[in-house]
């Protein structure tokens, strides 16, 4: 009889009685559920991640089809979709139990065809301004604000022991569409993929032709079927509703706030790099065909962040969020080495690139540990701050502060992607090179060496996980 008052409560886009840690309710009917929303928000996911640093490579093609803009000039159409994206997602954070999973992830995935077409359109005018794409790339945070709603709804509907996964798979597959953009977008730049009326094509002093439009066409159909997808397709947990009054007790938590610093440390540089990646390349390494490998870089931070979850389960985020800062010290160091210089003014392209790549690898790491310490560290804390809660409510509360917190703290990191870019410029503007922005983001990786380590992974830290 329960089982079957269950699936009536479930019947529906509303999931009115929703149990996963209850092992017979997750294996039964949890399970199914929880793994189709998790598959169809991962598309919706990566065609955000595609729109938001869509930016990174139209930059570096806009100067050949006329767009005759300085570096700095550049560099701020690279990192502007970073500032409105990270800005957004701090409104993000709290829609999903105002609004729901299901209505919000339709609705902002439909968001994301206003700079794709807006993209398109404006690339094929050359009396198009520059405010013009400085307001298309704020746009482009639309996808940048996804992120945190997107965690965020995930979370609910798994279980601890499988939670860290979870957002890792979802986080990872999702991050997975900056990469896709910069393997896709020079190709379909290069073909007229929607014929008459894609546009016409810019011709090249070399007789080549360039359809940049296709850089925000391309995504159009994609976005519709996801967002049609998420509505027709996805979930609303009753039991996730709060106001944002209900999850704003997460201000008055100390650990969301070093977890806002630590998760910078990770997903910051990843979104980061991934956005400056390749016009860092393309200033230091003119020669280099930049595009051809520029994409490799978010691939494997991406790839590498839903492989390891798994990783920070098994052994504790906090043990593997301290190893992945060290590492990360190592791969900046090692980037340093390789850029041009006085003693090698042709500096060492591949040196560079490996180091860069596995700098990207520890982001994906890191990533997915500092997400997994989240829930866990909200399971040792609520009990002591509201010992007034029985069991049930202390894991409710939990479970809505940690949904909060990791969508908060993923809009706080996100503005590494307007930082790190701006850095850069601002570093080659004053000094000629990126060296400055490079060592500043190493003592920052010190800092958060020791944040973990004072906090979470030491023998007898105070929230161990």
């Amino acid at each position: 009889m329960a089982s079957s008052a269950t699936q009536t409560a479930n019947r529906g886009p509303v999931l009115a009685d929703w149990r996963p840690e209850d092992e017979t309710f997750w294996n039964e009917r949890g399970r199914a559920i929880a793994t189709r929303n998790l598959w169809i928000s991962i598309p919706n996911l990566l065609l955000a991640f595609s729109v938001w640093m869509v930016w990174s490579v139209v930059v570096a093609k806009l100067p050949a089809i006329g767009f005759n803009y300085t570096t700095g000039q550049l560099f701020w159409l690279a990192a502007l979709p970073g500032l409105s994206g990270a800005t957004l997602r701090i409104f993000y954070s709290f829609m999903i139990p105002i609004f729901g999973g299901r209505r919000w992830t339709a609705i902002s995935t439909a968001s994301l065809l206003l700079p794709a077409l807006g993209i398109g359109f404006a690339v094929q005018n050359p009396e198009t301004p520059y405010v013009m794409f400085l307001i298309l790339a704020l746009m482009c945070g639309f996808g940048g604000g996804n992120f945190a709603s997107s965690m965020a709804n995930i979370a609910y509907f798994y279980p601890k022991k499988t939670k860290g996964n979870a957002l890792a798979l979802n986080a990872g597959l999702g991050n997975l569409g900056v990469s896709v953009m910069q393997f896709v977008v020079p190709m379909v730049i290069t073909a007229g993929v929607f014929g008459a009326i894609g546009g016409e094509p810019v011709t090249l002093s070399n007789g080549s032709q360039l359809w940049i439009q296709n850089a925000g066409f391309i995504w159009v159909p994609f976005i519709a079927l996801s967002a049609i997808a998420a509505w027709f397709g996805m979930n609303d947990i009753a039991d996730a509703k709060a106001s944002f009054a209900e999850q704003s007790i997460i201000f008055s938590r100390k650990h969301n706030w070093i977890m806002c610093i630590l998760y910078t440390g990770t997903f910051g540089s990843f979104i980061g790099y991934a956005a400056g990646f390749p016009l860092l390349m393309k200033t230091q390494f003119p020669d280099v065909n930049v595009l051809q490998y520029a994409f490799l870089g978010p691939l494997v931070g991406a790839l590498s962040r839903a492989a390891t979850g798994w990783v920070s389960d098994k052994f504790g985020g906090g043990r593997v969020t301290f190893w992945t800062f060290l590492g990360m010290i190592v791969a900046v160091w090692g980037v340093l080495q390789f850029l041009p210089s006085e003693a090698s003014p042709a500096g060492n392209f591949w040196g560079f690139f490996a180091c860069f790549m596995a700098l990207f690898f520890l982001t994906g790491v890191g990533n997915a540990s500092t997400f997994q310490m989240i829930p866990s560290i909200m399971r040792q804390e609520i009990p002591r701050l509201m010992p007034q809660l029985d069991q049930a409510a202390t894991l409710k509360q939990s479970e809505r502060e940690s949904a909060a917190i990791i969508a908060f703290t993923s809009a706080i990191a996100a503005y590494g992607a307007f930082f790190i870019p701006k850095a850069y410029g601002t570093s080659i503007g004053m000094t000629g090179a990126p060296n400055g922005a490079l060592w500043a983001f190493l003592g920052f990786y010190v800092v958060c060496v020791a944040i973990t380590w004072i906090f979470y992974s030491r023998k007898n830290a105070p929230v161990p996980c």
